[in-house]
């Protein structure tokens, strides 16, 4: 390569990583922590993110700074506080809390690294080129979430074998795709089921919902993977209990808050991975160097309290492969 080959590719190479030259050079980085989440929702995983930055030599306020933003489940402030997060030139975005955080983080800048932490298809939404070969600034963790959503409903029938219908409860601005749904519709036919889909963006419209429930002779619920329905999961569980209906979720947390069964990917290890990801950024790596991982930590939690208070006997089946049953 000649002289002023070299000369040019290093002032692009300047321009594309502006803030992690500079904190290389000695001045302390800054982590951007974007979540569509509330902030008491998602304390104890952040501070599972810092555990992960820790194993790696960064400690917050030693030798890296965190800026925090929470949308509280108003996906629509997360462009203005992915500005926000610019306008303190921060070193590396945290995308939590599913597709908006993602997106409006990949979108505030194209220089700036981010990390997702929990998107189901980040392909099929434009995040990412592939898993493997992320391209551009932006990579991260899948959960498996459209995969997963199917593996509850069965989860459900065999919870509930004398069960003739069911209720999706789904968020309208949620990820969810049409097939998805469809496959759940194939799967209640196929077992002579009658499948409702109930939808709530808001918490009266999650009210309004659960509702409908006796109404609808519903004799289980499922709830859909989405970060608004986590950030009100206490809501969502105490609704559940209101009307006695046996719920499935997809994370650890709804069992902990009473819900009766969740099936997912463990959040506490997704975001202590997160933090090791983003550490290595900081040292110097590039997303599109990163490959999209996929966890395979997943977490059946069976709450015995919240199903003896429902009259309801968990099959040994399910008790079997449980890594948690809560008394």
């Amino acid at each position: 390569m000649k002289r002023r080959q070299v000369i040019l590719a290093l002032g692009s190479a300047a321009v594309a990583w502006p803030s992690l030259a500079a904190a290389q050079q000695g001045a302390m980085p800054t982590i951007g922590f974007l979540s569509s989440n509330l902030h008491d929702a998602m304390l104890p995983f952040v501070a599972a993110f810092k555990e992960g930055l820790a194993e790696a030599g960064y400690i917050e306020g030693q030798n890296v700074a965190i800026e925090y933003r929470w949308a509280e489940g108003r996906y629509e402030r997360l462009p203005a506080l992915a500005a926000e997060l610019l306008a303190h030139k921060v070193d590396v975005i945290v995308a939590s809390g599913g597709t908006p955080s993602a997106r409006a983080a990949k979108q505030v800048d194209p220089t700036i690294p981010v990390v997702f932490t929990a998107v189901s298809d980040p392909v099929a939404v434009g995040l990412v080129d592939s898993l493997a070969r992320p391209g551009g600034h932006v990579t991260g963790f899948s959960i498996m979430g459209t995969e997963l959503v199917p593996k509850r409903l069965e989860l459900l029938f065999e919870l509930l074998p004398k069960v003739d219908t069911i209720a999706v409860l789904l968020n309208p601005h949620a990820e969810i795709p049409d097939a998805v749904v469809s496959e759940l519709e194939q799967l209640a036919a196929a077992k002579q089921v009658h499948l409702h889909v109930l939808i709530a963006a808001t918490e009266a419209e999650i009210d309004a919902a659960a509702a409908k429930l006796p109404k609808l002779h519903a004799g289980g619920l499922l709830v859909a993977d989405d970060p608004f329905f986590f950030s009100r999961r206490q809501q969502v569980v105490a609704l559940a209990a209101r009307y006695r209906i046996p719920a499935i979720y997809q994370w650890r947390d709804f069992a902990v808050a009473g819900g009766l069964v969740s099936y997912g990917v463990s959040l506490a290890a997704l975001y202590r991975l997160t933090g090791a990801r983003v550490a290595r950024i900081l040292k110097g790596a590039k997303p599109a160097d990163l490959p999209v991982e996929q966890p395979a930590i997943l977490e059946l939690v069976v709450n015995l309290k919240t199903a003896k208070a429902l009259g309801l006997e968990i099959p040994a089946s399910i008790l079997y492969r449980a890594n948690e049953v809560i008394d």
